[in-house]
């Protein structure tokens, strides 16, 4: 399959002000390509960068230098630089992804929050409900708190509300920071099962799994990363 989410030369830097601007070198020169059907797993121990990673190709995080380009709608697009308008483009059609912490919307029910990414593409409500739905069920969340805001739900129920809305729609590349953290065996197969189905499905998948079983059971290449430097932790405690 094609390539679908390119990285030459990418570096990360960050400046901690409150440590007389000492600059921080959390990523460099980092090269990789994803093809569609692959799952690129980070590999490296705590202050590798692994979650700086997925939050620089997001867009989270304003990289120092290098590219990553993208297939967005058929045609190869530069993230680096690219304008806030195209970002959002390319997170509503292209990159998805799933973070360790479900960002609670007050007030909107459980069942909206998992169906939102349908709607903004423009899918009609049955649609975008029947597939929910499914999700949900396939999760194991109870469909008498399906009407309820998750603010008040558990930390591994709200993971799998964020794994359904993760997964709501068919993304070409997806992000994935610790999906199955938080989950119980049963749940985390079920994680599993939907990653593989991207993966058939033709996505391309960089992720971080700390479980060895869950990185054997999606992992088709791995990327090693060491820490360049002291960490920002550590050098708070020097």
């Amino acid at each position: 399959m094609n390539t679908l989410i390119e990285v030459r030369d990418l570096s990360k830097t960050f400046t901690l002000h409150q440590q007389n601007g000492v600059v921080l070198n959390v990523l460099r020169g980092l090269n990789f390509s994803v093809r569609g059907g692959e799952c690129l797993v980070l590999n490296g121990h705590s202050g590798a960068g692994k979650s700086t990673l997925l939050r620089t190709l997001y867009g989270n995080y304003l990289p120092a230098g290098g590219s990553i380009r993208v297939q967005h709608e058929g045609q190869p697009l530069e993230l680096v630089g690219a304008e806030p308008q195209q970002v959002l483009a390319v997170r509503r059609q292209t990159l998805g992804y799933v973070s360790q912490f479900l960002r609670v919307i007050p007030r909107v029910c459980a069942l909206d929050v998992v169906m939102e990414p349908a709607l903004a593409r423009g899918w009609n409500k049955v649609e975008a409900k029947a597939r929910a739905e499914l999700l949900l069920t396939r999760l194991n969340i109870p469909q008498r708190l399906w009407q309820l805001a998750p603010g008040t739900f558990s930390g591994g129920e709200q993971q799998r509300i964020n794994i359904a809305r993760g997964f709501m729609v068919p993304w070409p590349v997806m992000l994935l920071d610790e999906p199955t953290a938080s989950l119980d065996d049963t749940n985390g197969q079920v994680v599993l099962q939907l990653i593989n189905e991207a993966k058939q499905a033709g996505a391309a998948l960089i992720g971080i799994f700390h479980d060895r079983i869950a990185r054997e059971a999606v992992a088709d290449r791995h990327l090693n990363m060491t820490p360049l430097e002291l960490t920002a932790k550590e050098l708070l405690q020097c």
